[in-house]
C-alpha cells in the first residue's frame, strides 16, 4: 500500500474548539453495488473548486463532474446531530441526539448519544449481507464513555452499531497529532507517532479496509474526515503553497465564487452578491480596510483552511484509487457532504474567513440561516447514471435523505427484523428520483440547534437565531440569501409556519427549549445527572 504521510511538521494556527489478507486471485465484483459515503466536517457550501471555490479539489471535483450535484441539500447545523440524522435516516431528536455528546440531559431527545432503538445505516446494511466500515469522527457517544482510564463501550460505539471494522475518533474535536478517544474496533489507542496527522490516518485505514475487503460480500464505507474542523492544522509546506492565493483578500475571492457559482448552475438567482451586513452590528469590514497584521492573519487562516481540505482530497483521490485495483469502482456508489457550514470560532477572522465559505448564504454553523445548514451534496454512480453526469438539480434535500437515498441505490429493503421490533422506520425519502430528473414530493423542513429554529415550506422560510428574537420570514424565492425581513408583511404566514414548527417540536419532544449557554447547560444536566457514562 502506499503511504500517504505528509511531512512531519504541523503547523497550528488556532486552537478552538474483517480485515482479510490482501487477495491475490481473481477480483469477482458483487452484484450489489458497494457503497462509500464521505462527510467533512465544517466545510462550507462554496469552499470545492467544483463549488466555486478557489480551493484545490481535482479528485472531489472528478466525482462531481461524472456524477450528479445537489444546489439545495441542507442539514442540522451542527456536527453530531448531522451524524446522527445521516446514520439514521431520522431528524437528530428522534435520534436522541437533539443536543452534544458533552451531557446526558436525561431528557429523551436529548440523551448525548444514538438512540439504541433505531437502527443505523451500517445495521441495515449489515443485516443485507454488506460488509461494514467505518474510518474517521464518530461523536455519536456521550464523553464519558471514553474518558482516560474509564474507557468502557456504552452501547453506542462504533462496532455496537452495526460496523465490522471501525478506525474511530469518539471525539468531536481535538488536535490532529493527537485524537482524543481514538479506537480500533474495541481498543482504545493512545500513542501516537511524531508524524502522526489525523486526516491521513483515516485515509490510511480506509485503504486498508477496501484493500483487505472480501468482494464475495459487498461493501460499505463510511468515511468520515475531521478535517477541516478546529484547530486549523496543517503541513507548513502545503499552508504556504496556498498563501499566495489568498493575497487579494475576501471581497475578490467572494466574488469570484459567486460568479462561479452562478455560471456552473447552483445558483439561479439574477441577484447581486450579498453582503450580510447584519452579522456585523450592520457593517460588515472591507477587506482594504484591514489593517495588515488581520491581513496577514486572514491569510494565514485561509491558507491552512485550504491546505487541510486538498490534503482531505489527496486521501479521497487514494481511495478512488484503490478501489479501482481492487476492481470494484465501476460497481461503486460515492456519496460527498459537509456537515454543517463554516464555523465563525476563532473571532473576528475566523469569521470573515467563514463569510467566504458560506459563500452566498448567511451566517454560520450552529445556526438555522441558510450558511448553518447549506452543504454540497455530490452523487456519483456513472455505471447506472452516466447520461446525468455532470448535472445540477435544485430540489430541496435534507441530510434525512442520505439513508433512504443508499438503500434505494443498493435494492435494499428496510430489514423484517427491525419491523418486527416495531422500530418506526427513517423518515427521509430517497434521492433516486431526483437522480432520474424527475419531481420530488414537496415537504415540509424543520430546523432546531440550541436556540436557533427554522421551518422551510414551500417557498417561505420562517427562522429565527435566538429565542428572545422575533421570527423573521423569508421569500426564497424572491430572496434566496435571507437579506430581506417579510414577517410584518404576512402575519398569517407567519402564525401558520409557528404553528407547524410548534407541532412538529411537540411530536418530536424538542420542548422545552434550553436556553442556557454552553458552560451552564452541561453544569445544570450535570448537577442533575451525575453519571454521565452511558444511557440509563
Amino acid at each position: 500500500m502506499k503511504k500517504i504521510s505528509l511531512p512531519i511538521c504541523l503547523f497550528l494556527l488556532i486552537t478552538s474548539c474483517n480485515t482479510n489478507k490482501k487477495q491475490t486471485s481473481k477480483i469477482t465484483v458483487t452484484k450489489k453495488p458497494n457503497i462509500i459515503l464521505i462527510m467533512c466536517d465544517d466545510m462550507g457550501f462554496s469552499d470545492l473548486g467544483s463549488y466555486g471555490g478557489e480551493i484545490k479539489t481535482p479528485n472531489i471535483d472528478l466525482l462531481a463532474a461524472q456524477g450528479v450535484r445537489f444546489s439545495q441539500f441542507k442539514n442540522t447545523g451542527r456536527c453530531c446531530p448531522s451524524r446522527a440524522a445521516l446514520l439514521t435516516g431520522r431528524n437528530q431528536f428522534a435520534a436522541e441526539m437533539g443536543w452534544m455528546t458533552v451531557v446526558d440531559e436525561h431528557r429523551e431527545a436529548y440523551r448525548g448519544q444514538l438512540s439504541a432503538a433505531i437502527p443505523t445505516i451500517a445495521e441495515i446494511l449489515k443485516e443485507n449481507n454488506y460488509y461494514t466500515y467505518m474510518s474517521g469522527k464518530w461523536h455519536l457517544t456521550l464523553d464519558g464513555s471514553y474518558k482516560k482510564g474509564a474507557e468502557k463501550p456504552n452501547g453506542s460505539w462504533p462496532f455496537q452499531r452495526g460496523f465490522d471494522e471501525s478506525y474511530a475518533g469518539l471525539s468531536g474535536g481535538g488536535n490532529y497529532g493527537k485524537v482524543s478517544g481514538l479506537i480500533k474496533n474495541e481498543t482504545v489507542i493512545t500513542d501516537f507517532s511524531d508524524d502522526y496527522y489525523y486526516t491521513d490516518a483515516i485515509t490510511e485505514n480506509a485503504l486498508n479496509f477496501i484493500e483487505g475487503h472480501n468482494t464475495e460480500k459487498p461493501m460499505f464505507l463510511y468515511l468520515a474526515h475531521y478535517a477541516p474542523h478546529r484547530p486549523l492544522q496543517a503541513p507548513k509546506n502545503r499552508i504556504d503553497s496556498n498563501r499566495e492565493r489568498y493575497k487579494v483578500g475576501y471581497d475578490v475571492l467572494k466574488k469570484q465564487r459567486y460568479d462561479n457559482l452562478k455560471e456552473k448552475g447552483l445558483i439561479t438567482s439574477s441577484q447581486e452578491l450579498p453582503v450580510h451586513n447584519q452579522e456585523y452590528n450592520n457593517k460588515r469590514p472591507s477587506w482594504n480596510s484591514l489593517p495588515e497584521n488581520k491581513k496577514e492573519k486572514w491569510i494565514t487562516e485561509m491558507s491552512t483552511y485550504a491546505a487541510m481540505i486538498e490534503v482531505m482530497d489527496d486521501g479521497i483521490g487514494e481511495v478512488i484509487k484503490a478501489t479501482k485495483e481492487k476492481g470494484i469502482y465501476d460497481n461503486t456508489i460515492f456519496l460527498f457532504l459537509s456537515d454543517n457550514g463554516a464555523t465563525k470560532e476563532g473571532g473576528e477572522i475566523s469569521q470573515l474567513a467563514a463569510d467566504l465559505s458560506n459563500t452566498p448564504y448567511r451566517n454560520y454553523k450552529t445556526s438555522t440561516y441558510m450558511g448553518g445548514t447549506s452543504s454540497p451534496l455530490i452523487i456519483h454512480f456513472p455505471k447506472k447514471y452516466a447520461k446525468y453526469q455532470g448535472e445540477i438539480r435544485n430540489n430541496l434535500t435534507h441530510i434525512i435523505d442520505i439513508l433512504p437515498t443508499c438503500l434505494d441505490l443498493a435494492g435494499v429493503d428496510y430489514p423484517e427484523s427491525f419491523n418486527q421490533k416495531n422500530i418506526a422506520q427513517f423518515e427521509g425519502a430517497s434521492l433516486v428520483s431526483v437522480l432520474e430528473n424527475k419531481d420530488l414530493k414537496k415537504r415540509d423542513q424543520f430546523f432546531q440547534h440550541q436556540q436557533s429554529c427554522a421551518i422551510i415550506s414551500d417557498h417561505w422560510k420562517l427562522v429565527r437565531g435566538k429565542l428572545s428574537d422575533p421570527w423573521e420570514l423569508i421569500d426564497l424565492e424572491k430572496d434566496p440569501f435571507e437579506q430581506h425581513n417579510i414577517a410584518v408583511n404576512y402575519p398569517d404566514k407567519v402564525i401558520e409556519l409557528e404553528q407547524k414548527w410548534n407541532d412538529w417540536a411537540t411530536e418530536n419532544n424538542v420542548f422545552p427549549l434550553e436556553e442556557r449557554e454552553w458552560t451552564d447547560r452541561i453544569k445544570h444536566y450535570k448537577k442533575l445527572n451525575p453519571d454521565q457514562d452511558g444511557i440509563d
